[in-house]
């Protein structure tokens, strides 16, 4: 794999550097990823296991870009880094994160993670919180994993080859609400990755468990679930999980969202990701005097 240099692009009026992935000089392997922004804080942003980083393309007017420069990154298989292959596992896609980061000169950052690479942003706070500023985890995939039994399984499978079960699920995710230019419109996005990479992450969020560890992570995390998305994404559902691993739980019901804010609602999620940068200094040691983690209310927005 050759060094590829960066090419500018305008998206939305904005001002985008876009990386196809590549080896760097160093002979370091770097995941695909566009920057919008120019700010002194960073924020690594992943996205799902059915789309790529251009699920956060109707954010890209609103983002405070002198508060942070956003770093659209794709994963294996996906996007930008689509002809780049691997295990697939937790561990390479925390690395290859960490990797770019590092690529970057970003000591510290912060990381937005979607459903699958919610789950991801766990565990980097988990096994980097040396680096990571705050996480912000949009319905994610909890750290004890997607739960699935044979027939699930067959379920989940389905979806990376079946355009119907792919539309069928994201249907689902998005309480039926929207019509068939919508389901089509994920449809196609989702096609663009490798499929091969899609049942490696399937076999990585399904099987993967690092909950036990989840305790007494410094740095504060926004949850942020939709209001019409399945149980497993639900308030409910995770809430209890994020209390007790982070020292500040922010949680954000998205009235008007399933499974996908950043899509449904993308003026609202940029307004929290700037948020979210804006507060953490204030808040990364925010915890109760005997030493347990703080919780906040929910708001429905």
């Amino acid at each position: 794999m050759l060094f590829s240099l960066p090419r500018r692009t305008f998206l939305a009026g904005l001002s985008a550097v876009g990386v196809t992935a590549c080896a760097t000089r160093s002979g370091n392997t770097l995941l695909g990823h566009t920057v919008v922004g120019d700010g002194p804080e960073t924020v690594l942003v992943l996205h799902e296991w059915m789309g790529d980083h251009s699920n956060y393309d109707a954010t890209l007017p609103y983002l405070a870009t002198s508060q942070a420069r956003y770093v659209f990154a794709d994963l294996r298989g996906y996007g930008l880094s689509r002809g780049l292959h691997g295990s697939y596992s937790m561990a390479e896609a925390a690395a290859d994160s960490v990797a770019l980061a590092d690529h970057l000169g970003a000591r510290e950052f912060h990381v937005v993670g979607h459903s699958m690479s919610g789950m991801i942003a766990q565990y980097l706070a988990l096994n980097w919180p040396e680096r990571v500023r705050s996480i912000m985890a949009i319905s994610p995939v909890p750290a004890c994993g997607f739960k699935a039994d044979g027939g699930a399984m067959t379920k989940l499978r389905a979806i990376v080859v079946d355009d119907d079960s792919l539309r069928g699920a994201v249907a689902a995710r998005t309480g039926n609400r929207y019509g068939r230019a919508w389901l089509d419109r994920k449809l196609a996005l989702a096609r663009r990755a490798d499929p091969t990479a899609m049942l490696g992450y399937l076999d990585m969020f399904t099987g993967t468990d690092f909950a036990s560890r989840m305790t007494d992570l410094p740095m504060p995390a926004r949850l942020v679930v939709g209001a019409h998305d399945i149980g497993f994404y639900g308030r409910n559902a995770l809430e209890p999980a994020f209390q007790k691993a982070f020292a500040r739980v922010d949680t954000s019901v998205v009235a008007e969202a399933g499974h996908y804010s950043m899509v449904e609602t993308p003026v609202l999620v940029a307004a929290l990701m700037e948020r979210m940068v804006a507060t953490t200094t204030a808040s990364v040691h925010a915890l109760r005097s005997d030493g347990t983690a703080r919780s906040f209310q929910p708001t429905t927005i």
